[in-house]
């Protein structure tokens, strides 16, 4: 979800989504946003802002095959918290966040439906097929197949110096943290206080939401659960959240394309799997692709 419409005026709340296309917590967080977002539908305005995790001035690690197995066994201890789907195998660590993060800007043009599969397909590169969309031919091809896309629109405007001026001043954006993310403590596995970059830069940690009014805002940053993210909306705008009733099986798999475990447990209700499901396993659980993306996913190729 990008800007939902507001006919009647600029809406009551304004959600900013500090995230990364290729970031494990982000991933691991999909089921409570998924679910927030279902309960602020149409009254809020939600903004993804593409900190850019990986960048590309990083210095390259000295030993890749080292810093690969690292990685690896670092996704699968977020992935004990989280229970996130996570790839058999990883083949590298991501070298550059930005091909994937203008990708999934550049597909915010073609609408919020068509930006939202694109951003999963994205994140589905590395956490599911352990292949990270780190180059503009990656990302390109990890998104071929989805629904409503245009292919050719996607490429010529994620190239486009509009969109990488937009990512970059993201990337300065996330870098001005509010001073409430510089010291965070809570009793979380990933509590979400600022983190400094390698360039001596501080961020936010990924994700963090920061929700805002014209009064004021709150953050929540890190790994939270759902309550967190409520608790904040209700103090800036009371009885604004509205909880959106579980799916069945079949309608949740038609609106969201792709359910993880974890997702479908919070957003679902019924006899699991649908019939038309295709199952994709991984390392951590399976992922459920809807037939119509099945049909041109990676995943369901293999």
């Amino acid at each position: 979800m990008t800007v939902a419409p507001h006919p009647d005026g600029p809406p009551a709340l304004e959600v900013v989504e500090y995230t990364d296309p290729l970031c494990p917590w982000a991933w691991g967080s999909e089921p409570v946003f998924r679910r927030l977002r279902a309960a602020l539908a149409g009254r809020v305005r939600w903004r993804r802002a593409y900190a850019v995790l990986f960048d590309d001035d990083d210095d390259p690690p000295p030993d890749p095959a080292a810093e690969t197995a690292w990685y690896a066994s670092h996704l699968a201890d977020i992935g004990v918290h989280t229970l996130a789907p996570r790839a058999h195998r990883l083949s590298r660590v991501a070298a550059s966040s930005w091909p994937s993060s203008l990708v999934a800007r550049a597909a915010e043009l073609q609408g919020p439906e068509i930006a939202d599969r694109v951003l999963r397909r994205l994140r589905e590169s590395v956490f599911v097929l352990g292949e990270p969309a780190d180059t503009e031919a990656l990302a390109l091809r990890s998104v071929r197949g989805v629904p409503g896309l245009d292919p050719v629109r996607l490429e010529r405007e994620a190239a486009s110096a509009g969109v990488r001026e937009s990512v970059r001043a993201d990337r300065a954006e996330a870098r001005r943290p509010v001073p409430e993310v510089r010291s965070v403590r809570e009793e979380s596995p990933h509590p979400g206080a600022a983190k400094e970059t390698p360039g001596g830069e501080v961020r936010y940690a990924l994700p963090t939401l920061l929700f805002r009014t014209r009064p004021g805002y709150r953050v929540v940053p890190g790994w939270r659960p759902y309550e967190a993210y409520a608790a904040a909306v209700e103090e800036l705008r009371p009885g604004l959240l509205q909880e959106a009733p579980p799916l069945a099986p079949a309608p949740a798999l038609d609106r969201y394309r792709s359910l993880t475990g974890p997702e479908r447990l919070v957003l679902t209700e019924g006899a699991w799997p649908p019939p038309h499901a295709v199952r994709v396993d991984t390392a951590q659980g399976p992922v459920w692709l809807h037939p119509d993306d099945a049909q041109h996913h990676p995943a369901a190729r293999q």
